[in-house]
């Protein structure tokens, strides 16, 4: 299934029993939402979306990527990923990049399990 915005990649494609989901960021709509923690629960909602489109959940995510615009907000970022993970958490990595797609504050990708 093609992007919504219409970039030229697919935004979760499975491979045997794992799902990789590639980078979501805060859009609803096409649109960047407002506010840092808007923002981060809607990068988690997108992953989420792109995980039931093949049956999976949160829950099975084993690894994920985090790349955010400023690790000054880190501490804020945590406290909105460990409300949408469970323990035991995925394991993760986290960047600070100097910019993002559509300006974007947050973007995280994910590899999940069907196992």
């Amino acid at each position: 299934m093609p992007h919504p915005t219409g970039l030229p990649y697919t935004p979760a494609v499975a491979a045997g029993d794992w799902v990789v989901v590639s980078g979501q960021l805060g859009l609803v709509d096409g649109v960047l939402v407002e506010g840092f923690a808007a923002e981060v629960d809607a990068v988690l909602a997108n992953l989420r979306d792109r995980l039931a489109e093949h049956g999976l959940g949160l829950e099975h995510v084993v690894k994920t990527t985090c790349f955010l615009a400023d690790l000054d907000r880190f501490g804020e970022f945590n406290e909105r990923y460990a409300l949408a993970f469970a323990e035991p958490r995925p394991a993760r990595s986290a960047f600070q990049v100097a910019r993002l797609p559509f300006d974007a504050n947050v973007e995280i990708e994910a590899w999940a399990y069907r196992g």
